[in-house]
């Protein structure tokens, strides 16, 4: 007992310092749009399977086509909602995403919905979801001083896991009680609760660097890319999260197929094993930032990144029983770990590194590079589980996950100075309601 409260006092109170209430509904907008999307997870594939009566192929097609296409779509955008202000560009992505979801249950209760509808919607969602995420980053930094952003980046992987945790079972029972299409509308419902969250936090928001004026040129697509490969700091840890998340998630389905398959797991014992490793994000999230103070961000941020990528290897020796769940509940416990303290570090770096007028196109570029190349592995590891069988496959992932810290940035590099933003005018800051500060 007395070394839990050891690490607790190391730890500090929780939930650490307070950002203020303009943060607290930006960090309950993403909570609760997080919430919706893990409620309805699997939900398009059961209604291409059970609605549609879609094969094998088209199922694939819907997760990695709609992903890739997704991505291409995105990648105009970046550019485009660099100059603009983040904050109505966040309410108008949840909208988007919003108003494409919807479509799915209307289309239901009309008997009009095709698998070409659910295909497209894949794609919008996927196209807005980066951008959020560019233009979500950059309005963060805007949000919070720079001392701040790592408490921030902890909260938000925190919450992640955590809706990781809850979401899953109550979305499996929604869909056992409601069907997947009651699902769909619950998340595009969360969508449009986080747009709304969004619009009442109020107050200003710094103008962008104005344009010049002329017009969008195809050269001005790569400037994000360009940007991350001409620096010396972000170009490694670029590579290294890319290579990283798509080996890692192109190995899920095969590990699926494995254990659902040939070694006989049930459905709940195969959710149950990475439900369960999810409180090790919550775990890492939190230790984070005391591990940064203590030992440096630099230090934990590369010992982080290379302990994640000891674990995936251990999945290729699954067996079936008990012992097999152990293992694999244990692999992915580590994993997650790791995953935890690495996440917000790396993000907080990632923002704290990118120059202010660069930030929304380099965090596109991210995002678009990073699911591309998870759509492209997760394609060619399902070629190789089939002619090399699934466990081979797995093996030769994690393999090639331990090369993976080669590619962490081997030294601190020092962080741009930034000139102070200018606010915007006056009319636009309306404060929105007053909330509990967080």
């Amino acid at each position: 007992m007395g070394s839990w409260q050891r690490l607790g006092r190391r730890l500090g109170p929780w939930p650490g310092p307070r950002l203020g209430r303009r943060f607290g509904w930006f960090w309950g907008a993403y909570g609760t749009s997080a919430l919706g999307t893990w409620l309805a997870f699997g939900a398009f594939p059961l209604i291409a399977i059970r609605v549609l009566h879609a094969g094998p192929a088209e199922v694939a097609a819907l997760s990695s086509v709609g992903a890739a296409v997704g991505a291409l779509v995105a990648v105009p955008l970046g550019p485009w909602v660099e100059f603009r202000r983040k904050r109505p560009v966040l309410i108008a992505m949840d909208l988007v995403r919003f108003a494409a979801l919807l479509t799915i249950p209307t289309a239901y209760a009309l008997g009009v919905l095709t698998f070409v509808q659910l295909l497209l919607v894949s794609v919008v969602v996927a196209a807005a979801d980066i951008t959020f995420r560019a233009a979500s980053g950059a309005y963060l930094k805007t949000l919070l001083p720079a001392e701040d952003l790592l408490v921030a980046g902890a909260r938000f992987e925190s919450t992640a896991w955590t809706t990781t945790i809850v979401g899953p079972p109550l979305g499996g029972a929604a869909l056992g009680l409601l069907g997947p299409v009651a699902t769909v509308l619950a998340d595009a419902a969360s969508y449009l609760l986080s747009a709304l969250g969004i619009r009442a936090m109020g107050g200003p928001e710094p103008r962008p660097e104005r344009r010049p004026a002329t017009r969008l040129r195809a050269g001005d697509l790569l400037d994000g890319w360009r940007y991350i490969l001409t620096d010396r700091a972000l170009r490694p840890l670029f590579f290294n999260t890319a290579v990283f998340n798509a080996l890692v998630m192109a190995a899920e389905p095969l590990l699926a197929v494995l254990m659902l398959g040939r070694l006989g797991f049930a459905p709940w014992q195969y959710g149950l094993a990475f439900a369960a490793p999810s409180i090790g994000g919550l775990l890492g999230s939190r230790l984070a930032r005391p591990l940064a103070i203590r030992f440096g961000r630099h230090r934990v941020l590369v010992a982080a990144g290379a302990l994640r990528a000891l674990w995936p290897v251990g999945l290729a020796f699954v067996r079936p029983g008990t012992g097999g769940l152990v293992l694999v509940t244990g692999v992915e416990f580590g994993l997650i770990l790791c995953c935890g303290v690495f996440n917000p570090l790396s993000a907080t770096y990632r923002l704290q590194r990118t120059a202010n007028d660069r930030l929304t196109r380099t965090l596109s570029a991210w995002a678009v590079t990073t699911k591309a190349c998870t759509a492209l592995l997760t394609a060619l590891w399902g070629v190789l589980g089939t002619l090399l069988g699934p466990r081979t496959a797995i093996a030769l992932a994690g393999a090639l996950l331990l090369a993976t810290p080669l590619l962490l940035p081997r030294r601190p590099a020092p962080l741009p100075t930034e000139p102070e933003p200018e606010p915007e005018a006056e009319e636009e800051a309306t404060p929105g309601p007053e909330p509990s500060r967080t």
